[in-house]
């Protein structure tokens, strides 16, 4: 074992997984002992003395401890970073320390105290799989597993999965032990495993912002036939469109969109998808559309104006969401 690791981003499947992993290895060294200290907030009001006690204290129970730092916002704030520093320099013989920060971007995280980590130890960020890149991430997954398919069973379970890590890994899982020694193509594929798509806000309007109409009604068709209200979605797609919005204004003004993104608390892994949104529309559209997030609002609340708006606050959700994917689609909305 090394001194230190840090694993860190926002794909929390491989997040958990890498962590996983150095436990294990950790216990198959004869590592017994585990303290796990749990950060999350603000740093100013975390209090690191219990973790400068826990390291400067001997064990008592084995001869090694792997000491367990679990950032959610991925700062450790000036005084952890400190300890870090501190440890880093003079890393006692008895500790592993293992730092796992539940997000990560490339210019609002790390520093002296990630890179300390890396000199001592070992550092493993995990980017989100983008859509191009599913297929292949399933792919290697199942022949880990030992499960054999051909491209197009492989592509099929990764439209079905939209995406969502922790549910294809669910899938290769079981197909593991359904489809033993079998090659798989599309239709024995699709016989074998559910639709886990999840259809959730988040994923619907990163569809929208990608530009993938078809994908943003069939998400809408899913969530509600799950008997999702629209007023639970719109407190985020309000945000969202907010933030375009600002973006937008931003960029027409000709201002520094590196500094607006960091405004915005858009890290790295999300710019490309807000940028691709900026480029097909221009700012007052922007704001039409959150003007429209508030009107189909009122309209989910049972607050329409009688004879002046419609009363299918769905349809009108999804020609405002098809119309931030799809230039083309803003002739739906309301004049």
């Amino acid at each position: 074992m090394k001194p230190a690791y840090l694993v860190a981003g926002s794909e929390r499947l491989l997040v958990l997984e890498a962590a996983d992993a150095i436990r294990a290895a950790a216990a198959a060294e004869g590592i017994g002992e585990r303290e796990v200290f749990d950060f999350d907030g603000d740093p100013r009001q975390w209090d690191w003395q219990p973790v400068l006690a826990t390291l400067q204290a001997p064990s008592l129970f084995a001869p090694r401890r792997l000491i367990e730092l679990r950032l959610g916002s991925g700062k450790p704030g000036k005084q952890g970073a400190e300890l870090i520093l501190e440890f880093c320099e003079r890393p006692p013989e008895d500790v592993v320390l293992l730092v796992v920060a539940g997000d990560w971007s490339k210019r609002e995280h790390g520093g002296k105290w990630a890179d300390a980590i890396a000199r001592i130890g070992k550092v493993e960020v995990f980017w989100p799989v983008r859509p191009d890149e599913m297929a292949g991430w399933i792919d290697r997954r199942m022949r880990a597993r030992g499960v054999r398919a051909d491209r197009e069973a492989v592509q099929h379970l990764a439209d079905r999965v939209e995406g969502n890590l922790l549910a294809a890994a669910q899938e290769v899982d079981k197909l593991a032990l359904l489809a033993a020694g079998e090659t798989l193509d599309a239709t024995r594929m699709d016989a074998l495993v559910a639709d886990s798509a999840r259809y959730d806000v988040f994923r619907l309007l990163d569809a929208a912002f990608n530009g993938r109409p078809e994908l943003v009604a069939r998400m809408l068709r899913g969530l509600r036939a799950e008997g999702v209200a629209v007023p639970a979605l719109l407190g985020m797609v309000v945000m969202e469109l907010q933030r375009g919005a600002a973006l937008a204004l931003a960029q027409e003004r000709g201002g520094n969109m590196a500094a607006e993104f960091r405004a915005q608390r858009i890290w790295d892994s999300k710019q490309a998808m807000y940028k691709r949104a900026l480029a097909r529309h221009p700012a007052a559209r922007w704001q039409r559309f959150v003007a429209e997030a508030g009107r189909v609002d009122r309209i989910g609340k049972g607050r329409a104006r009688p004879g002046q708006e419609p009363d299918d606050a769905w349809l009108q959700l999804e020609r405002l969401l098809l119309a931030v994917a799809e230039p083309k689609a803003a002739a739906l909305l309301a004049g």
